[in-house]
């Protein structure tokens, strides 16, 4: 059964840091770029990083570029999510996701056909 698990949300301040981490399993997505979306309460999911296997490529929305960096270790078949310099407007639900097809750098939510069941970060002022 293929999963993705992510962790590492929580409340805290602007201006703080946290990672976000996403365990994957059941098969390997070396090949296949991962991505993070969120969703605000009733906001649709958008995009927020996405990496291709090997990190020879990313992607990030220009609301997150300079602040967040992604990351995966294919090794330990996990991704991850740096996120610095935090804002209110960053609360929402975050989730991981691989791509469907491999060795495509891809943006758009329909592109990504494995979901994890999110994590919440909640930043406060």
């Amino acid at each position: 059964q293929v999963q993705l698990v992510e962790s590492g949300g929580g409340l805290v301040q602007a201006g703080d840091s946290l990672t976000l981490s996403c365990a994957t399993s059941g098969r390997r997505f070396s090949s296949y770029c991962m991505g993070w979306f969120r969703q605000a309460p009733g906001k649709e999911r958008e995009f927020v990083a996405a990496i291709m296997w090997s990190e020879s490529e990313t992607a990030y929305s220009d609301s997150v570029k300079g602040r967040f960096t992604i990351s995966r270790d294919d090794g330990k078949n996990t991704l991850s999510l740096h996120m610095n310099n935090l804002r209110p407007e960053d609360t929402a639900v975050y989730y991981c996701a691989a791509a469907r097809f491999p060795l495509r750098l891809v943006t758009t939510r329909s592109e990504y056909g494995v979901w994890g069941q999110g994590t919440q970060v909640t930043v406060s002022t």
